[in-house]
C-alpha cells in the first residue's frame, strides 16, 4: 500500500494525512474483495525498514494502526473476516498495539469468509531468518531441511502463496515483501497512489492476472 506520503505532499498536506486517507482505500478494497469471493488478502502495513522514518511519523503510524483496529475489528468480524498479523512482535512495537493485535486476532479467529493478513513490522528476509532460527531451535537435522520444513516455520504456514501481487504508486520492486512466498506470483504494477486505489483497480489487476499464462517453469503445448 504505497504512495500515502506522495499523495499528501501533492495536496500540500502532512504525510500523516496520506495514511489517514489510505484507510478508506483499504476498506474499499476489502469490501470489493469480499464481493467477488476473494478468500485471502495480505497487505503491507508497516515494514521492518519503516522504523527509519521520522520518529513523529512512526509514532503516528503506531497509534493509527492501534485505533484502526479498535474502530474496525467489529465491522470486519461481522463480515466474516479473520484478521491476522505477520511480522516480528518485538520490543519496538508498543505493548498497547500488540494488545490490540491480539484482541483482533482472538475475536475473529473463527471466521473463514476471508483471511486478511496485515504484514506489520514485517520483512521478507526477517521472516526467512526467523524460520531458520526456529528450525535450529527445534533441533531439525540438516538432512531434513527442505522447502516443506522451511514453510512449516514461516509466520503462517497455512497461508497459500499469493497468485497475484499488486504494487501501487508506480514503484517497480517488491520491497522485501513475502520473499519466500512470491516465487511464482504474478506481479502487477499500478501508477495509482494508494489513497486513490479502489476496488475497481483491484478488479483491473485481477483481470490482467487472468490474461496471463502461468507455466511454473514448464512449457505449454
Amino acid at each position: 500500500m504505497d504512495g500515502n506520503g506522495r499523495w499528501a505532499r501533492r495536496r500540500g498536506l502532512p504525510r500523516t494525512e496520506g495514511h489517514i486517507a489510505g484507510e478508506e482505500a483499504l476498506f474499499d478494497v476489502v469490501n470489493g474483495a469480499l464481493d467477488i469471493g476473494l478468500r485471502w488478502l495480505t497487505v503491507y502495513a508497516f515494514s521492518t525498514e519503516n522504523w527509519r522514518r521520522p520518529p513523529e511519523e512512526v509514532r503516528f503510524l503506531m497509534h493509527f494502526n492501534e485505533t484502526l483496529l479498535l474502530r474496525r475489528r467489529d465491522e470486519l468480524n461481522a463480515k466474516g473476516v479473520r484478521i491476522r498479523f505477520a511480522g516480528r512482535r518485538d520490543w519496538r512495537v508498543p505493548r498497547r498495539v500488540l494488545r490490540a493485535m491480539e484482541e483482533a486476532t482472538s475475536l475473529t479467529e473463527g471466521n473463514r469468509r476471508m483471511t486478511l493478513t496485515l504484514a506489520f513490522n514485517y520483512g521478507g528476509r526477517a521472516e526467512i531468518v526467523d524460520a531458520v532460527r526456529a528450525l535450529v531451535s527445534d533441533g531439525v537435522a540438516d538432512h531434513k531441511i527442505d522447502e516443506r520444513a522451511i514453510r512449516r516455520h514461516l509466520y503462517w504456514p497455512d497461508m497459500p502463496d499469493p497468485d497475484l501481487v499488486i504494487r501501487t504508486s508506480g514503484e517497480y520492486r517488491i520491497s522485501n515483501f513475502l520473499l519466500w512466498q512470491l516465487a511464482y506470483s504474478e506481479l502487477v504494477f499500478s501508477e495509482v497512489l494508494w489513497p486513490d486505489f479502489r476496488s475497481h483497480h483491484l478488479y483491473e489487476a485481477i483481470a490482467e492476472y487472468q490474461r496471463r499464462h502461468r507455466r511454473y517453469g514448464g512449457v505449454t503445448a
